[in-house]
């Protein structure tokens, strides 16, 4: 029988701990970088939104979750005055928007637009926004949450990480979250395939229509 000899039962070894660092850094396998490994953390573990955070939206409404009750809501995070991520993330957005059919907006599904920059993105300059992106207002709403803690609970409990840069901006990652009716987040997808997006939400409601039929 061949002897491992000490080089090579040191070289097999490490190579050994590198692959069980790699499986336990990455989830699994399933995770090669941070922010998948974020993404599969949170569909685990489907945060619930929470329930005492307050909207304002462009029209200078005030509402809760509860304003979509039994509605599936697809999400972005953004902030006005950013030119780079946000733009795609939004015209992105449009894009979901128009794809579904236009009965199914405002009744199974709404779309939300939520600035983690309350200070600058009053209502006056949310309505101005949401004109750049032919958001209607109504079933795609774009609104703040004015309040520092309400909207921090609700980033953490979402995994939307912002961080104030030294030009007044900030760096934060990005994605398409989709709420479903009972205020569960099910799903985070990857704003830069919209198309693949569209296509997951139009076969989720046309399961949920399916269901509600029989």
């Amino acid at each position: 029988m061949r002897t491992i000899r000490p080089n090579s039962l040191a070289t097999f070894v490490v190579v050994l701990f590198g692959i069980a660092l790699f499986y336990w850094g990455t989830d699994g396998f399933t995770a090669y970088t941070a922010e998948s490994a974020r993404v599969n953390r949170l569909l685990e573990a489907r945060p619930t939104f929470p329930a005492d955070t307050t909207f304002e939206d462009s029209k200078g409404r005030s509402y809760s979750i509860s304003e979509f009750a039994g509605k599936y809501v697809f999400m972005t995070f953004f902030y006005s005055t950013c030119s780079t991520v946000c733009v795609q993330l939004e015209g992105n957005m449009a894009r979901v928007f128009d794809t579904l059919p236009a009965e199914q907006r405002g009744r199974e599904i709404v779309f939300l637009s939520v600035s983690f920059d309350p200070q600058r993105d009053d209502p006056a300059r949310l309505e101005e926004y949401r004109t750049f992106f032919d958001s209607d207002g109504e079933t795609w709403r774009m609104a703040r949450i004015s309040d520092p803690n309400e909207l921090d609970s609700l980033l953490k409990e979402f995994g939307v990480i912002v961080i104030p840069d030294e030009s007044g901006g900030f760096a934060h990652n990005s994605a398409f979250y989709l709420v479903d009716p009972d205020g569960k987040l099910v799903d985070v997808m990857d704003y830069t395939r919209p198309e693949e997006a569209a296509d997951k939400v139009a076969r989720l409601l046309a399961e949920e229509t399916g269901r509600d039929d029989r």
